[in-house]
């Protein structure tokens, strides 16, 4: 059973920085990509981040390319992303998730239709 557990967020000025943390169980956490969305009340939910299984391979939509990084340590089964340079616009519900499909490639997934789990998500809010 994948459990994928969300960690970090919470209250944040404009300008400021936060790191979440997933933390996976279940398979083994190096076989499979893990990315980042973020959903907003109504909204569809939207891609963040995405890294590769050896964490050699890393990818960003425009939007946040330059203010965050995802990065993972696989001997703690712990996936995290690095958020600088806040926006209001940043506010969302941050969630966590892992590839369905075994990767044998270096490949940071990034469709939505790619991750099977999900964790509960963690809300991050612009206190300006």
């Amino acid at each position: 059973q994948v459990q994928l557990v969300e960690s970090g967020g919470g209250l944040v000025q404009a300008g400021g920085s936060l790191r979440l943390s997933c933390i996976a169980s279940g398979r083994t956490f190096s076989k499979y990509a893990m990315g980042w969305f973020r959903q907003a009340p109504g909204k569809e939910r939207r891609f963040v981040a995405s890294v590769s299984g050896s964490g050699g391979s890393t990818y960003y939509p425009d939007s946040v390319k330059g203010r965050f990084t995802i990065s993972r340590d696989n001997a703690k089964n712990t996936v995290y992303l690095q958020m600088n340079s806040l926006k209001p616009e940043d506010t969302d519900v941050y969630y966590c998730a892992q590839e369905g499909t075994e990767n044998y490639g270096d490949y940071a997934a990034m469709w939505e239709y790619e991750y099977n789990y999900w964790g509960q998500g963690t809300q991050v809010t612009d206190s300006s």
